[in-house]
């Protein structure tokens, strides 16, 4: 179980670091169709790349892993309000939706 919950740990922190960083012209677009100003798409991404930056601390220091799952799943939530809100196809809302169930299993997991 502890093998697992370090796998996920690190696909959903890989996950995040890619599209915040290697796929950002996607996430400009998003938030310019959501309606959010570049400041909150600024402070969202550092938020993200900063919990998933304590999640992979979190295979050695088990202790720092429950906040940012937690923290990482309401931003999925939120996610999923924006994709919804915006009325996008159930395809853009797969990869938050997927990253919101491995933040809920991550959390779960570290209690």
């Amino acid at each position: 179980m502890e093998n697992l919950m370090h796998l996920s740990q690190i696909i959903l922190a890989i996950s995040v670091l890619y599209v915040w960083t290697f796929r950002f012209h996607n996430v400009i677009k998003e938030f310019q169709q959501f309606g959010l100003s570049d400041l909150t798409r600024n402070f969202i991404g550092a938020t993200k790349i900063s919990l998933a930056t304590l999640l992979i601390v979190g295979v050695w220091y088990p202790s720092l892993v429950l906040i940012p799952s937690v923290l990482m799943g309401l931003l999925m939530v939120s996610a999923q309000y924006f994709h919804f809100s915006a009325r996008n196809p159930f395809v853009k809302k797969l990869p938050s939706l997927i990253l919101l169930a491995l933040s809920i299993f991550i959390a779960y997991s570290s209690i």
